[in-house]
């Protein structure tokens, strides 16, 4: 009998300790969705506001980058809770506890502003980026040796549903680039490329294509390298953030500096990557089964592979950057902007995107620039209410993707 009241009151006040914890969550709010599996904080609520908790009873100051200074509670907890709603979509972030800065050990970690961080996520509420009850592709990573670099690579590569049932179907390919301060598992983690193209796929709308995504770092042998630690800079601004997220500069949230000084990554993918994956997998060959695009960095790696080989490509994208500047724009890739029958038959698709939260008029200008010169298959797509991070690049690929290899 006494063993049984032990047990009943064991259950009791475990009963008690969860539904009071459960009680002390913010009305309205839910987990975010990047969070172990389990693990309740940080939160989100539906309109935008960020919840944060961490323990740490030692500590004596504690912030959240992009945000500001957390609030000591008497049980050894920091809390934070934005002032405003966030911006929609997915935003790195970092804790900083008595100086040191670290991933929030509560949720998973991306390699974004060059080192492991963390994320927290405002939905959009759409399901298009979302896991779906469709067919769906396979992202492989595939080891290859560089001569050119003289060291082991490593890329990802999205196959679509069916590649390995049917051996004898050639698919054409798409080249996908990260931006500075990421890697080649950006495209596969943050922005859910598989996710968009199983979807997009099974809707009829993208044809089924191979998604190659490298490291868009390169360096010869010998040369100079940058190493990939902390950014002072970047931090001292952290540090001294308070704004939400979606009040920050959008060129602040995510740094874009070289992280490997004298980067043939252009070279080396055209010459070597490219001949690799047809070497590897079942591609279609011709250039017009051939494209390529980049966020940030990324699209400036674009323009400079897609626009000095176009033997090779017929098309390409550029999300949030890599066009050029409209006072330049006659100078460019040997004038062939000022030839309008030349850039018609060899460019299939130039595709410009950009958040309307991160200066759009200098990509818009340059896409307007080149439609007047009578460049035709040029297309501008400009995501609302987003910045310089995940959300706009999600959406300019559910937007470029339907439109290649038609």
């Amino acid at each position: 009998m006494k063993k049984t009241r032990i047990t009943l009151l064991l259950a009791s006040t475990l009963f008690f300790t969860m539904f009071t914890f459960a009680q002390s969550f913010p009305e309205g709010s839910f987990p975010n969705e990047h969070n172990l599996d389990g693990v309740q904080w940080p939160r989100v609520d539906e309109k935008g506001h960020t919840y944060f908790r961490v323990f740490a009873p030692n500590a004596k100051k504690v912030q959240i980058s992009f945000r500001g200074p957390m609030t000591r509670e008497a049980d050894g907890h920091w809390t934070y809770v934005s002032p405003e709603p966030e911006a929609v979509g997915f935003h790195y972030y970092q804790l900083i506890i008595d100086s040191v800065y670290v991933a929030d050990p509560a949720t998973k970690s991306y390699y974004g502003m060059s080192k492991w961080v963390s994320a927290i996520e405002i939905p959009e509420g759409l399901e298009y980026d979302k896991t779906q009850d469709v067919p769906h592709g396979e992202i492989r990573m595939k080891k290859y040796w560089s001569e050119m670099t003289q060291a082991w690579r490593t890329c990802y590569v999205y196959t679509p549903p069916q590649y390995d049932q049917d051996a004898v179907t050639r698919y054409p390919v798409l080249y996908l680039q990260h931006g500075g301060g990421e890697d080649e598992t950006g495209w596969v983690f943050q922005g859910r490329m598989g996710n968009i193209m199983d979807n997009l796929i099974a809707e009829g709308k993208a044809v089924p294509m191979i998604v190659v995504m490298d490291r868009g770092y390169a360096t010869l042998p010998g040369s100079t390298t940058m190493a990939r630690g902390d950014n002072p800079a970047m931090n001292a601004f952290l540090a001294g953030a308070s704004a939400p997220a979606a009040q920050q500069p959008a060129q602040a949230a995510r740094p874009e500096r070289p992280i490997r000084p004298m980067s043939v990554f252009p070279e080396l993918l055209a010459n070597e990557i490219v001949p690799m994956i047809d070497a590897s997998f079942r591609t279609k060959t011709d250039r017009e089964s051939r494209a390529m695009a980049g966020l940030s960095m990324g699209g400036g790696h674009t323009f400079q592979v897609v626009m000095n080989n176009l033997d090779k490509f017929a098309y390409l994208g550029g999300f949030s950057g890599g066009a050029g500047s409209v006072e330049r724009i006659d100078e460019l890739y040997d004038g062939i902007y000022n030839d309008p029958d030349q850039f018609n038959q060899k460019i299939k698709l130039m595709f410009l995107s950009i958040g309307s939260e991160e200066r759009p008029e200098r990509v818009r200008n340059f896409a307007e620039a080149l439609q007047a010169k009578g460049l035709e298959n040029v297309i501008y797509y400009e995501s609302e209410g987003t910045a310089h991070e995940w959300l706009t690049w999600r959406r300019s690929l559910r937007e470029f993707a339907p439109l290649l290899f038609r």
